[in-house]
């Protein structure tokens, strides 16, 4: 009687694994119905969606994605300084925690992600200077964006030496198997932060620093043709002078990348891995030539393991057209700048590499681990049913710790477009009109009657988040 008592705690204690474990994955939750809130421009109803969800579903390990996810929301609602405020706690911990996941690389190699600090993808710490930029811009706060659009070409050049250090840091972990690298990313050069930089220095009067910003924009169509894969636009006037007010108008639309899971299955042969994305050994029944086969030394053959793997993936925009009215006439259509949810999978390919041959490590090390575990189970339980529950449930266990690391902020815009128009300086009224692929009227951003000065920046921010 003593004996099945014991059984049952352990099977028990077994389930309590799995319900404990299954928290290791990401909240979504928090989102639900704030397309609906984006789209009705409710953003102070979106604000308080999210700062009712922190306690729940923001926990501290999860705040660089809190302050950009309200950061990005007080923006769109035109509160600059609560924005800014945001917006720069979520640089700081981006910029602390990365440094702390160095110091810890190799004692986390066997951590779920979803357990660690989240430090931002690297493509929202690039954009949030961006909107500081503009949140100062609106503040009046001229040096502090120049500040800002400046920091994006610093931590540009930084992008791939930041994880090399990460891979160089996991490489200590005397658990590694193979060596890990750092992956490549062909962006070094914003074009929208490079036309803000230019448009500043317009206004400053200084020529000559904006005509190299305005270079650097035709290199990035040069050097980055894979990012920049469509035309570029027109700056040919942008930098004369005709006594006119100059009008710029920098339009977003869209949402930035979600991120998915993937299951992927590990079958072993004798010191070597074989990744496939079915749960049968795939041996002589697909071409091995499509899929990864791993040297692992020591490896038995006969293992079959469980494991996630995050990505990105775009989120659609019904928007294929804006256009700039100026009292009442049509006179100018926007201009796509840049592709951000293209820089956002471009700079996620950097640390992909590392991220998936640390899934794998830890994978397989907690599958043996799991796997001798349940020898010593099973020889201890002399109840057939009893053991194969016991061992299922270790199963479902182990799987449980193999949730992929979902997380990321949700209200960055896809896209970035921009166009300028001249009128004589005065008082002019402005609207911003979205339009669809078929030429249904989205939305009107009716910016009302403003004063446009000539030598001055006259920056009009617009955007329709759908």
């Amino acid at each position: 009687m003593k004996s099945n008592k014991r059984k049952l705690i352990l099977f028990l204690v077994i389930i309590g694994l799995i319900i404990g474990c299954a928290s290791m994955s990401s909240h979504k939750t928090q989102y639900y119905g704030l397309d609906e809130k984006l789209a009705n421009r409710d953003f102070a109803g979106a604000i308080s969606q999210i700062e009712n969800a922190k306690d729940k579903y923001y926990k501290s390990k999860d705040r660089v994605q809190y302050y950009l996810d309200l950061g990005m929301l007080y923006h769109y609602n035109r509160e600059f300084e609560k924005s800014n405020e945001l917006l720069t706690k979520a640089e700081y911990a981006i910029e602390e925690l990365y440094t702390k996941s160095i110091s810890k690389a190799a004692a986390s190699l066997l951590v779920n992600d979803n357990m660690l600090d989240y430090f931002g993808e690297d493509y929202e710490d690039i954009y949030l200077n961006v909107f500081k930029a503009l949140n100062y811009l609106e503040m009046n706060q001229f040096d502090d964006a120049f500040v800002e659009i400046r920091r994006i070409n610093i931590k540009l050049t930084k992008l791939e030496d930041k994880y090399s250090k990460l891979a160089d840091s996991f490489n200590l972990s005397p658990k590694k198997k193979k060596k890990f690298k750092a992956g490549k990313s062909n962006f070094h050069n914003s074009a929208l932060g490079r036309c803000l930089s230019m448009l500043l220095y317009r206004t400053e009067g200084k020529l000559d620093d904006a005509e190299i910003d305005k270079k650097q924009i035709e290199e990035a169509w040069k050097l980055q043709s894979h990012l920049y894969n469509f035309p570029m636009p027109k700056f040919d006037d942008y930098l004369k002078n005709n006594g006119k007010a100059k009008i710029d108008v920098l339009g977003f639309i869209g949402k930035s990348p979600d991120k998915k899971a993937k299951t992927l299955y590990i079958h072993t042969e004798k010191d070597m891995l074989i990744i496939a994305n079915t749960k049968e050994n795939p041996r002589g029944k697909q071409n091995l030539k499509e899929m990864d086969i791993i040297n692992w030394p020591g490896i038995k053959e006969g293992y079959h393991f469980k494991f996630q793997l995050p990505y990105m993936v775009k989120r659609s925009s019904k928007v294929r057209k804006i256009k700039v009215i100026v009292d009442g006439k049509s006179e100018k259509e926007l201009q796509l700048l840049e592709s951000m949810e293209d820089v956002a999978l471009e700079t996620y390919k950097i640390k992909e590499p590392i991220i998936y041959l640390k899934t794998i490590t830890r994978a397989v090390l907690k599958g043996l681990a799991a796997a001798k575990g349940k020898e010593k189970m099973t020889a201890k339980i002399d109840n057939p049913i009893l053991g194969f529950a016991a061992r299922m449930a270790t199963d479902l266990a182990v799987d449980a710790t193999e949730n992929a690391d979902l997380r990321i902020s949700r209200f960055f815009p896809a896209k970035a477009l921009i166009g300028e128009v001249e009128v004589q300086p005065g008082v002019h009224h402005l609207k911003i009109e979205y339009y669809s692929a078929n030429g249904t009227l989205l939305f009107t951003d009716d910016c009302g009657e403003k004063e446009f000065s000539a030598n001055k920046l006259n920056l009009i921010e617009s955007f329709y988040l759908n």
